[in-house]
């Protein structure tokens, strides 16, 4: 399974100029295999770009993404690395959700779809990122 980064799907969602054709690409190739699964925190942050939620959960069911809660021992996980980002000087107002996203791939053994690899790489090594090269 690969979970599917907010960003990878905002791309699509806004046809951005830049990004929609990479990300439209690889959330295909999960597709057809039955792997690409978003969690509440993902969901929450594309629930900006809706109406209402029966449209989100069309729109991502024609994209073949699903839904999954986030397991306890991943929530714990996000915490402590966001507890060491912030030991390590990280500001306040970035919060969770790119801990959780991590922890939630770290501990279920998930891969990550996205372009915004840095607090992944530092925080969470051993999760495989599947992402553009990028400088």
């Amino acid at each position: 399974m690969i979970l599917v980064d907010s960003n990878i799907l905002i791309d699509i969602l806004k046809d951005d100029p830049v990004w929609a054709e990479w990300s439209t690409d690889h959330l295909t190739l999960l597709g057809a295999a039955g792997e690409g699964v978003i969690n509440p925190i993902i969901y929450a942050e594309l629930s900006i770009g809706f109406s209402d939620q029966a449209t989100l959960d069309l729109w991502l069911r024609q994209l073949e993404v699903s839904l999954e809660e986030t397991p306890a021992n991943a929530l714990f996980r996000a915490g402590k690395a966001f507890a060491s980002y912030r030991e390590s000087g990280g500001p306040r107002t970035s919060l969770l959700p790119d801990f959780l996203i991590g922890a939630h791939a770290d501990v279920m053994g998930y891969a990550i779809l996205t372009r915004d690899t840095r607090r992944f790489r530092t925080y969470f090594p051993a999760v495989r990122l599947i992402a553009p090269d990028m400088p």
